[in-house]
């Protein structure tokens, strides 16, 4: 450095920091020798606090503003370098600006499996990963607890530390919330705030907060997503033997309609009768049993109505009919008729009542024949 550059140093009382990175956490203001001039002009501006730091001791931290480096603004420093009012001279200390804003879309994930007890599917091992945000809230404990003497602290610095305190209150989180697996993908939202929750007190340790936490994906192994896959087909197939005729079907209806023919055509037709004959994943069918024809409904009896002298009796019964035959109430001259015939009848022409006479036995012959 120099002689120019190191007097024009001296004459430079405006402390500021303007930051395009979009990435730095903190940035250590940078003099020859850190030398920083009695009642220099220090700009921190929305977003920013500036952290004064004296011979390795925090000094003060300065939150936005405009402020004039003397001993009435910094009365710690006053009180450690033991200055008086009138004294101009440069005093050796570091300034460090810090970014109080919002520095979202950090990632985070597991790196092994956590193992977890589901109710439905027993041990489990699940991976997940997510975004979240960070803050300085306390800017001074910051610079203790996590920069040091960092001359520029970038958010990929911070996040690699904070990564494996999210992952560790991940894992307790998950395997201790209860929730079945097959449920957790609506339960993000909460089972974030279970692991904000549980995370805030260690991260506020160290000066900062985490103002936005998301879980965007819980997954299974894929051997076990490819098995709840072939479930869940077979939920939506439900009667495979079924499936596999219809299957067999479209093979056979495929094959026909290809003009390259006859082998592919008949193997699926050849497909089609075992298929056909074959019960689910291929396993022979148990012959069904042949359904009994069911009996004939039984006849409807029909009931009689006698017409005699003008008036009408019955119903009789068919059994009732035959009695009266027995006994010659009824001959086949008298009128009867029954629900569904075609007006009165003799009882001779009627072929169900006809029999009763036909069954009758001769009259007895006269005595002594």
């Amino acid at each position: 450095m120099g002689i120019l550059d190191f007097l024009s140093g001296q004459f430079i009382d405006v402390i500021h920091w303007t930051d395009d990175t979009r990435d730095t956490l903190v940035w250590r203001f940078e003099r020859e020798g850190h030398e920083i001039k009695y009642g220099a002009k220090l700009t921190v501006r929305e977003g920013q606090a500036a952290v004064f730091v004296h011979e390795g001791q925090l000094a003060d931290v300065f939150t936005p503003g405009l402020y004039m480096l003397e001993t009435n603004n910094m009365p710690i420093l006053t009180t450690l370098q033991h200055w008086d009012h009138g004294f101009n001279s440069p005093f050796k200390s570091e300034i460090y600006f810090v970014n109080t804003t919002r520095f979202p879309d950090l990632k985070w994930g597991t790196k092994n499996p956590i193992i977890c007890r589901d109710a439905e599917f027993g041990p489990v091992r699940l991976r997940a990963f997510g975004t979240y945000a960070i803050r300085v809230t306390d800017p001074g404990r910051f610079m203790t607890e996590i920069v040091g003497t960092d001359g520029e602290f970038t958010k990929d610095e911070i996040s690699f530390q904070i990564r494996n305190v999210l992952v560790q209150e991940i894992g307790r989180v998950l395997a201790s919330s209860g929730i079945p697996v097959l449920d957790m993908a609506a339960n993000t939202a909460d089972l974030a705030k279970l692991v904000v929750k549980a995370i805030e007190p260690i991260v506020a340790a160290y000066g900062i907060a985490l103002p936005e936490f998301y879980i965007e994906n819980i997954s299974l192994p894929d051997e076990v997503e490819k098995a709840l896959d072939k479930r869940t087909s077979m939920g939506i197939v439900g009667d495979l033997g079924r499936y596999a005729q219809y299957s067999a079907a479209e093979a056979m209806t495929r094959a026909a309609d290809n003009p390259s023919g006859g082998m592919g055509a008949g193997l699926g037709m050849g497909m089609g009768m075992m298929v056909g004959q074959s019960g689910p994943w291929g396993a022979p069918a148990a012959s069904a049993p042949a359904t009994a024809a069911p009996p004939p409904p039984p006849p409807v009896e029909h009931v009689w109505h006698i017409a005699e002298a003008g008036a009408t009796k019955g119903p009789f019964s068919l059994a009732s009919m035959g009695r009266q035959a027995a006994e010659g109430a009824l001959t086949r001259d008298s009128l009867v008729w029954t629900p569904g015939q075609d007006g009165w009848k003799r009882a001779g022409d009627v072929a169900e009542l006809a029999r009763l006479f036909t069954v009758m036995p001769p009259p007895p012959p006269p005595p002594g024949a």
